[in-house]
């Protein structure tokens, strides 16, 4: 049974409740850490974006950027209401925001499905508002898309992992997806946290159930 900070940490809050946040952002100037890419944009010509909340960024971050064909990660919040917050904004669930991984990738190297491949396979969608121990509104499980293309794509991977997880039986994805969320860069501290920190931690755990889509690019 949760407790009632857990319970007042797992309710979402309005927009009208929402912490004012600011209007500058958190500097984000250095590297990243494994590819030495730029993690913000400019990005390359081609190169799309994606933006997946699985619970503690940290350990998500990290298995994106070990795919062929993802150009540069980055970590960060969406899917709430207010501009620019803060780590502890965030953990105090005043802000909507849900803690996510940012990924700009090649969709000539690496498709879309297989990205979502990993989001439904490495986390465990079903949780509502939490993800494993990690209790609270910032853990939800959450896909941001950016473009129709993206949100058809979601909606059949979803539909499918659903059938896969009935048959496990798993219970119900809850994972929320928002149209176009704005990305707000996290700390610079929390940006590449487990190449930083090997024995670091990460939570996430998958059901066990894998999701058959993901094997090709666009061709």
């Amino acid at each position: 049974m949760f407790s009632f900070l857990s319970s007042h940490k797992t309710k979402p809050v309005s927009a009208a409740e929402a912490l004012p946040g600011r209007s500058e952002p958190t500097p984000v100037t250095g590297r990243h850490r494994v590819s030495g890419r730029a993690m913000t944009p400019p990005y390359p010509d081609g190169f799309e974006t994606a933006i997946f909340g699985m619970g503690c960024f940290w350990g998500a971050e990290r298995l994106f950027w070990e795919l062929e064909g993802v150009w540069v990660t980055a970590v960060g919040y969406a899917g709430g209401y207010t501009p620019n917050p803060t780590y502890e904004e965030v953990c105090s669930a005043r802000t909507g925001h849900a803690e996510v991984v940012l990924v700009v990738y090649d969709p000539a190297t690496v498709s879309y499905e297989k990205l979502l491949s990993v989001f439904w396979e490495e986390h465990d969608p079903t949780q509502g508002m939490r993800q494993g121990n990690d209790v609270g509104t910032q853990y939800r499980s959450l896909i941001g898309t950016c473009g129709p293309a993206q949100a058809e794509a979601v909606h059949r991977s979803r539909a499918t992992y659903q059938e896969r997880l009935r048959a496990a039986h798993k219970g119900e994805i809850s994972t929320e997806v928002v149209e176009s969320p704005t990305f707000y860069f996290a700390e610079p501290y929390h940006q590449q946290y487990l190449d930083a920190n090997p024995n670091g931690y990460c939570g996430l755990q998958g059901t066990g159930v894998s999701c058959p889509i993901g094997t090709g690019v666009r061709t």
